[in-house]
């Protein structure tokens, strides 16, 4: 079971969350499709889930997907800043920390070091 489950298709961002994962000592699966993300979640519950709001598929339908599991993952959602429509959608879906990716990357290593920190 990964600590972090990442719906996230963009493989250049991949690697870069792969390597902070590494860095920081949190197992993570990235996941390209909402479908291997329900997959991963329901085979055991991480400590953390992230959504690329701009990752092919319906990732608005992912944030829903997780949610309406009722594990009570945290969820973390990110995409532009300029993309204040999306945000406020993902929000009405269920998803509370929703950022942009200027301050998810920057912010990376902490968010990840915080899910190794929580118990399961």
């Amino acid at each position: 079971m990964a600590d972090v489950a990442a719906l996230v298709d963009d493989l250049f961002f991949q690697s870069k969350m792969m390597e902070t994962a590494r860095q920081v000592g949190v197992d993570l699966c990235a996941c390209s499709t909402p479908e291997a993300l329900a997959a991963e979640i329901s085979a055991g519950a991480p400590r953390l889930v992230v959504i690329d709001l701009n990752a092919q598929g319906n990732p608005l339908e992912a944030v829903q997907q997780v949610l309406s599991l009722g594990k009570g993952i945290p969820l973390i959602a990110y995409l532009s800043h300029v993309q204040t429509d999306l945000a406020e959608s993902a929000r009405a879906a269920g998803c509370l920390d929703v950022m942009p990716r200027s301050k998810f990357t920057r912010d990376l290593a902490a968010i990840f070091a915080r899910a190794k920190s929580k118990p399961s």
